[in-house]
């Protein structure tokens, strides 16, 4: 009962704040400054999609299905992570939701993005080593065997190639590679970010239209603050796992 009010809550402030709004989905890979960047979005007022129940439809993306995925984006006006991050759903979502905004959020180059993405999973789901099958297959987050489930839905590499370091530097360029020639011809459309660069907040604000803020961009989600091995994860700012079967999905809800 708590958390059918609690998700009851979330969704008509999210359709309230949100309606009328024009959509922003970050489409940059995770370890790419998602978390930082959903900390300046809400500093600039707008309204985020909680995550996990984006997340739990990644087999519906492995069909290619993204009929839950937009109804679900028409509660929020922001959305970051697993799978607006994925390819193949900018493009269904540039043509559900025409006139969006896309960030791209990069790091400096492939190989640092391999090291922070291998890191911070080493240190999440194998106590520092580098993540196995097994690892992965046990790992408590959104449902048993989530994170094996996206790893081999979005991943093109399984068992002891899990981080090959060459696989994941050529996924990394080429799904970059891949939006930016998707919008080419629409340069308005987006913004590709490094939110480590100096200028990295106004040129969002900018891309935005909202008023420019000349600081810093917010820091967050740094893999030394991560809670340790068989410790609960930090996902109390987060709604209920279940969301993704709640009121968005249910006939009639659109």
């Amino acid at each position: 009962m708590k958390h059918n009010l609690a998700m009851l809550r979330t969704y008509a402030a999210g359709l309230i704040r949100s309606w009328g709004k024009q959509k922003i989905f970050c489409v940059g890979l995770n370890k790419t400054g998602t978390v930082s960047l959903t900390s300046a979005l809400e500093e600039l007022g707008v309204m985020v999609a909680p995550q996990k129940p984006a997340e739990q439809t990644i087999r519906d993306w492995a069909r290619r299905d993204f009929r839950r995925l937009i109804r679900f984006c028409r509660y929020f006006q922001a959305f970051q992570d697993v799978p607006f991050s994925c390819s193949f759903t900018y493009q269904a979502l540039d043509l559900a939701f025409p006139g969006s905004k896309f960030i791209l959020t990069v790091r400096q180059s492939s190989e640092i993005w391999r090291r922070s993405l291998t890191r911070y999973h080493s240190k999440l789901f194998a106590g520092g080593a580098v993540p196995q099958v097994a690892d992965l297959k046990a790992a408590q987050y959104c449902y048993p065997g989530f994170i094996l489930d996206f790893y081999r839905a979005v991943f093109p590499m399984d068992g002891p190639t899990l981080y090959a370091p060459e696989m994941l530097r050529a996924y990394y360029e080429s799904h970059n590679a891949s939006v930016i020639e998707y919008f080419r011809h629409r340069p308005a459309d987006l913004l590709v970010l490094d939110v480590s660069k100096e200028r990295a907040f106004s040129d969002l604000c900018r891309f935005l239209g909202k008023p420019v803020l000349d600081k810093p961009f917010p820091w967050a989600n740094k893999t030394d603050d991560l809670v340790v091995p068989g410790a609960p994860l930090r996902t109390a700012s987060l709604p209920p796992h279940d969301y993704v079967s709640g009121e968005f999905d249910r006939p009639g809800i659109e």
